[in-house]
């Protein structure tokens, strides 16, 4: 049953990905989705989508390698900032509070048990249009870009993990996340768990790394409006050398129509829309699937590519070729 530490985490706040083609990465963000580039510091560019309320959705940093760096997540107040920080605290993974920073307040920063890095604030800054942004609508952060993509906001994050049970664990324990699906293996291990803050049917994701090594990223999902735009976006990204990966699809799990592609710097991106569906019920039960239903495939039939399950940032050693083994069944 739930109860209201359940909704003690808002949502994603913002997501800072590595790159070693920052140019190219920043092309990719800026120009082909139409995020809307609002602050550069050092290395860093700090992108956002259209309708995101506060004042950043993407931290872009040039890097000798590719992979997410800090994952920040806003709380739902005051009081729930400081019980999460407590529980966290207990578990020995936090690293302390950080001072204010670019779009947030103070923030508590921490670790999961795999390794990745992660923040918790509540004080945020709104985001207010300029002339060039300003919206007809009132009740928009931003005026619609009309352009490429067209991303309206962030939707998930998807991480690699040596270890699913343990991070889901702490997600479910720790964060007072809710569960909505999860993949057992005949092994008993859990392949892939899902968990939402509020009626998205998921947030965070932790997928089994076939490496084995920690603190690796999957993707990182953002959403335009319709299924119509994600097929366009297709047609983009083959325009202009983007590597598509896989889809445009729906999934079976919570049933996202998606694409998967690789931005430049090697970090996969989703394109996702999960249309009308809400989990409304706050009890609802985690689904359930087992190994063999998910070699089914997807929703329609569609098998999961294989690198899927070996493509992660940072590049492991042989990354290429252990992603060209997967493709050629010999994993």
């Amino acid at each position: 049953m739930a109860t209201s530490e359940n909704y003690d985490i808002a949502h994603l706040g913002g997501v800072e990905l590595f790159t070693p083609k920052f140019e190219e990465s920043l092309h990719f963000f800026r120009d082909l989705l139409a995020m809307r580039e609002v602050a550069r510091i050092g290395d860093s560019a700090y992108l956002r989508c259209w309708d995101e309320y506060q004042l950043y959705t993407l931290k872009l940093t040039a890097s000798d390698t590719n992979g997410v760096g800090r994952t920040l997540y806003r709380a739902s107040g005051p009081e729930a900032l400081e019980r999460r920080v407590a529980a966290i605290e207990k578990t020995g993974l936090g690293h302390g509070w950080r001072d204010p920073e670019v779009g947030v307040g103070r923030s508590y920063e921490f670790e999961d048990p795999d390794g990745h890095l992660m923040g918790i604030y509540y004080d945020t800054e709104l985001y207010v249009a300029d002339d060039e942004d300003r919206p007809a609508l009132k009740n928009q952060a931003s005026a619609f870009p009309g352009r490429g993509v067209n991303v309206r906001r962030m939707d998930h994050i998807n991480y690699l993990a040596a270890d699913v049970n343990a991070a889901g664990e702490f997600w479910r324990d720790v964060m007072c996340a809710r569960e909505s699906e999860r993949v057992r293996l005949d092994d008993g291990r859990y392949g892939a768990w899902w968990f939402r803050f509020n009626q998205k049917s998921y947030d965070v994701v932790y997928s089994d790394d076939w490496t084995k090594q920690r603190g690796r990223f999957h993707h990182f999902a953002l959403a335009p409006d319709t299924r119509e735009d994600i097929l366009k976006a297709a047609d983009i990204f083959l325009e202009n050398g983007v590597h598509i990966e896989y889809g445009p699809y729906k999934h079976a799990i919570n049933q996202t129509f998606f694409l998967y592609v690789w931005e430049p710097g090697g970090n996969r991106i989703e394109l996702a829309n999960a249309g009308a569906r809400l989990i409304l019920d706050p009890d609802w039960p985690v689904v359930e699937w087992t190994q063999a239903e998910r070699a089914k495939g997807q929703a329609w039939g569609m098998k999961t590519i294989p690198t899927f399950h070996t493509h992660g940032t940072p590049y492991v050693e042989g990354q290429e070729e252990l992603d060209r083994k997967a493709l050629a069944g010999e994993l």
